[in-house]
């Protein structure tokens, strides 16, 4: 076999890429915990300077502020030397409230390593692993990473793209969030909906706990939150029902939409969030898909397969969720009502 040496170094210095990011990903983790992003981002700092604001080593500190730079998280200027960050690192690494929390993210990238060894074993068996077998730092993550983007998106894009959704739960209607992990959807819908009351199930009775916590802490009346299963929950006679980034992790995602339409009333809607994925896979070999397949190996595929699930996966596409909403679940409408860069949005009635 010959090597061509200029592809060996392009593609040396595309590992090497990975390898800075791969052993920058728990400096990402000491920044955010530390408070050496929200420091750096009120202004320009000497890493002494910041040493003495987070209660740090300077020597340490020093360190990671040339890894960030490297990596292009924060800025050097070397005339003053003086360390910062520009707007839109500061909303993506410092404010959890940003278009992106980025640290969030990277408690997803922690959660995978705590589970290494059991997910190299998977791999041999075929077995899996439940959401609530994961090391506690992946519940944090996903609540923090995808907070943003329903902070950004459900209420001002995604609500008012199905078709009446919006005046429904104006003038009252009944929701409920599958799925609904530590509650964040539920308690921004809750909040903006007064009128309306929401239900929060997930089969994870810790995460039920905390987003009945983070309700109360919030001052929502509007919202609570039961311990059940995309099938397992009683109550009917929904206006919605939602399922955010969730549906392709279930064990039996067609018994959870056959369940979810006898309980919708008969003029009532589903709305099925999911991350963006193209149907053929040579369609998603960017870096979103990336880091998709990446979580969805170790993370969704698991939590299916521990149920001897169909594992959607988190790149399950258009197609193969129409399959399972209408070829096998039975709805008669289906449609992508929006979308965005990382999610499709969709729409089911019965």
């Amino acid at each position: 076999m010959t090597v061509d040496e200029a592809k060996l170094n392009e593609f040396l210095g595309m590992a090497i890429g990975d390898m800075g990011a791969a052993m920058s990903a728990s400096l990402v983790l000491i920044g955010d915990r530390l408070g050496l992003y929200k420091a750096l981002a009120a202004g320009p700092l000497t890493s002494t300077q910041l040493a003495e604001k987070t209660g740090t080593v300077e020597r340490y500190v020093r360190e990671w502020l040339s890894n960030q730079a490297a990596g292009g998280y924060v800025q050097f200027d070397s005339d003053s030397a003086t360390w910062s960050m520009s707007p839109e690192q500061a909303a993506c690494l410092a404010d959890p409230n940003g278009p992106v929390d980025i640290p969030g993210a990277y408690n997803i990238v922690e959660a995978v390593f705590h589970v290494l060894d059991r997910t190299t074993e998977n791999f041999k068996s075929g077995g899996g692993l439940e959401w609530g077998e994961h090391h506690p730092c992946l519940f944090a993550g996903t609540e923090r990473f995808f907070r943003a983007g329903y902070n950004a998106e459900l209420v001002s894009s995604w609500l008012p793209a199905l078709d009446g959704a919006v005046a429904r739960l104006e003038s009252g209607g009944k929701v409920a969030d599958v799925g609904c992990g530590h509650g964040v959807s539920t308690i921004l819908m809750a909040q903006t909906y007064p009128n309306s009351t929401f239900i929060g199930y997930d089969y994870h009775p810790e995460s039920i706990h905390v987003a009945a916590e983070h309700a109360e802490e919030a001052g929502v009346t509007n919202a609570l939150f039961e311990v059940a299963d995309a099938t397992g929950y009683a109550d009917k006679d929904f206006d919605l029902i939602a399922f955010f980034d969730c549906l392709h992790d279930m064990g039996d995602p067609v018994g959870a939409m056959q369940h979810t339409r006898a309980a919708l009333k008969s003029d009532g809607m589903a709305m099925i969030v999911e991350p963006f994925a193209n149907d053929h896979v040579q369609d998603n070999m960017n870096p979103v898909g990336r880091m998709m397949y990446g979580a969805s190996s170790q993370i969704c595929v698991p939590v299916s397969l521990a149920r001897n699930g169909p594992a959607l996966g988190a790149q399950a596409g258009e197609a193969r969720l129409r399959d399972v909403i209408v070829d096998q679940s039975g709805f008669t409408q289906f449609r992508r009502a929006t979308e965005t860069p990382f999610n499709l949005v969709f729409e089911a009635r019965p």
